[in-house]
């Protein structure tokens, strides 16, 4: 994670259905759906005002941070967030096991 955002936070913003990182009065976010405790990250957005600052990894993290502190499972559908949780394999600890392609990461 970017130490710069150390201090941030990630808010689940139910009303709007994504998790939210607001950085610089920017706000980068992640799109969710919800059954009970399964999550399905959908897709994640960077305001090209963030670009290149290390933002959608520190989003990503903070949400999967979230969602094991909150005793949650995941899809991770959004491609990006997929990749990262390939690229750091510990994460693979909360995905859902009947997540398609749960095998492939």
């Amino acid at each position: 994670m970017n130490e710069n955002y150390e201090l941030h936070q990630v808010v689940k913003n139910s009303d709007k259905s994504r998790f939210e990182l607001e950085i610089d009065g920017y706000i980068a976010f992640i799109d969710y759906k919800q059954k009970d405790q399964l999550i399905k990250l959908i897709h994640t957005e960077v305001p090209e005002e963030l670009g290149g600052r290390g933002v959608a990894a520190t989003l990503v993290e903070k949400t999967l941070v979230y969602l094991e502190n909150n005793n949650f499972t995941l899809y991770p559908y959004c491609p990006y967030v997929y990749a990262y949780i390939k690229k750091h394999p510990d994460w693979k600890r909360i995905v859902d096991t009947t997540f398609p392609k749960y095998g492939e990461l």
